[in-house]
């Protein structure tokens, strides 16, 4: 149960830590002009920055809570839990910025917007007419709960992802 609790209080911290420095860098982007929402998965600033603290989070738990012995499943435990603690606080801090500052929304739909009517048709059929014609009309009615929502499932693939990596990455059995 001590186990339980230094575990939980470790993640607590580093995911807080991590959602607060996400959501800087989501304000930051947004006043530099690039809304943080449209930029590619594959450059998702929170990749290397869940990675970073999951790295020094179950880097602590090893080394100063279980003796330098880390399992897979604790590193997994470890890794949802701050996961879970940064992509919730992270996705209640954009509900909030995006409630405060009223153009965030309205900046996604209109950039959404324009980057749709861009799809060559070929895309179009691809990926179905009705399919696309919803999206579009489905698009205006956005709102700050929704791109949240959004958020919080992005972090959640994101975190849990690195997670498996990095609780391979620092598991140490004891030796016998």
């Amino acid at each position: 149960m001590v186990m339980f609790r230094s575990l939980f209080i470790i993640t607590l911290k580093y995911g807080l830590l991590a959602a607060l420095l996400s959501l800087s860098f989501i304000i930051c982007m947004y006043y530099l002009g690039r809304h943080p929402l449209l930029v590619s998965p594959f450059l998702d600033f929170r990749i290397p920055l869940y990675a970073i603290f999951l790295f020094f989070a179950l880097r602590e738990f090893r080394d100063y809570q279980q003796q330098g012995v880390l399992y897979f499943v604790q590193g997994m435990a470890g890794s949802t839990l701050l996961v879970l603690w940064a992509g919730v606080a992270g996705a209640l801090g954009l509900w909030l910025f995006a409630a405060a500052e009223g153009g965030f929304v309205a900046e996604y739909i209109q950039k959404t917007m324009e980057y749709l009517k861009g799809f060559p048709e070929e895309d179009i059929q691809r990926i179905g007419k009705e399919v696309y014609e919803r999206n579009l009309e489905l698009l205006p009615t956005t709102n700050a709960a929704q791109l949240a929502s959004l958020y919080l499932v992005q972090s959640l693939v994101i975190g849990l992802l690195a997670g498996v990596i990095m609780a391979v990455m620092l598991r140490k059995q004891p030796s016998t």
